[in-house]
């Protein structure tokens, strides 16, 4: 199966430093206040519900202001833009009543982030930029009920959830995506899905891709939504033998560093983190400044338990321009030698041997 030889620069790129990945997308589109009619563009104005909140969307109808975002965030010195297409699967997009454009979402949305990309790899040929094909876990789980009185009843199932994650990863690799991310992951079985839709896509393309995985530490109980630990996480994933695994969302940078740490003394991959900007305000606003930010993770990076670090929610430029520059100060973290032994994992990993 080919590789892309954008591959070989990304490990080249990971052994050399500490790399950035860029802050919130929703974050940057609510700065621009947009209304229902942004979203409609001059394409959908007669659509025939709301589509205000489809962030996708804005890649078909306002992608200069897409494409102006991943030029802000390589400004600040991102070196891996994630594409706007969290939600674009025909699963989240029915919410819309546009299932049918969530092929075009993904491959717009990746040429925008490629479009940046290129032009900042040509700015700084020392410094190649990269795109990361952003795969959200939907709005749907495929292990807990949505209704508390019928604990049993699941309204998406595997299959479901695997059509709808390869249509979108095959739309990222025809856009350009330089990497698969499955991010935000609060139900392991969601991912397993996006996992083995993306080795089918892989193989129908006949290339493949990096991938990266990203759970959701959900608080303070330490475990994703669905119940696992992030070791026991971890041993879900590793089958998919990804070029990272790592945390991102719900938590700041104080409150998700335990989580981190034990991910990066079991995990043999390289170890991501882009927490939130701190913890919401009273009105679900984020007031963590970036230079605050970087002094929190600047003991992850002091303690080589990292290597690549961004942003999520209430995340900007300014974030991701000062945990750059604390970033360029450290090495990236070794990656461990991990003795073999039979690893297991149900809510809690078990490990023999």
């Amino acid at each position: 199966m080919r590789r892309k030889p954008s591959w070989a620069a990304l490990e080249k790129a990971a052994r050399e430093r500490i790399l950035i990945i860029d802050g919130a997308m929703g974050t940057m589109i609510q700065q621009h206040k947009p209304t229902e009619e942004t979203y409609r563009g001059k394409r959908f104005k007669d659509w025939k519900q709301d589509v205000k909140g489809n962030n996708e969307l804005l890649s078909l109808t306002q992608p200069d202001m897409i494409y102006d975002i991943h030029d802000a965030y390589f400004a600040a010195g991102a070196d891996i833009a994630e594409t706007n297409t969290f939600g674009a699967q025909v699963i989240s997009q029915a919410d819309y009543g546009m299932q049918a454009l969530a092929y075009e979402m993904n491959v717009e949305s990746a040429r925008l982030a490629r479009k940046a990309a290129d032009v900042w790899s040509k700015k700084t040929p020392d410094k190649p930029r990269f795109v990361a094909g952003a795969v959200g876990p939907t709005n749907r789980t495929a292990s807990i009920s949505p209704d508390v009185n019928d604990p049993g009843f699941r309204n998406v199932n595997f299959d479901e959830l695997r059509a709808a994650y390869k249509e979108q990863v095959k739309g990222l690799i025809e856009g350009g995506a330089d990497i698969i991310l499955i991010e935000t992951i609060f139900d392991t079985l969601n991912a397993k899905a996006a996992g083995y839709a993306t080795l089918e896509a892989f193989d129908e393309a006949n290339l493949e891709l990096p991938i990266m995985i990203s759970g959701t530490i959900t608080d303070r109980s330490g475990r994703t939504l669905s119940g696992q630990t992030a070791e026991a996480f971890w041993y879900s994933m590793r089958h998919l033998k990804p070029f990272s695994i790592g945390l991102n969302c719900a938590l700041g940078a104080e409150l998700m560093r335990p989580y981190i740490a034990d991910l990066s003394h079991v995990a043999n991959v390289r170890i991501s983190a882009y927490p939130n900007a701190g913890l919401p305000n009273a009105m679900g606003g984020y007031d963590e400044t970036g230079d605050e930010m970087a002094c929190k993770v600047d003991p992850w990076f002091a303690d080589g338990l990292i290597n690549i670090v961004g942003g999520c929610c209430g995340t900007t430029p300014d974030h991701i321009s000062h945990i750059a520059e604390h970033a360029r100060k450290y090495k990236p973290r070794s990656i461990p030698g991990i003795e073999p032994k039979m690893r297991l994992s149900g809510l809690e990993p078990f490990v023999h041997g």
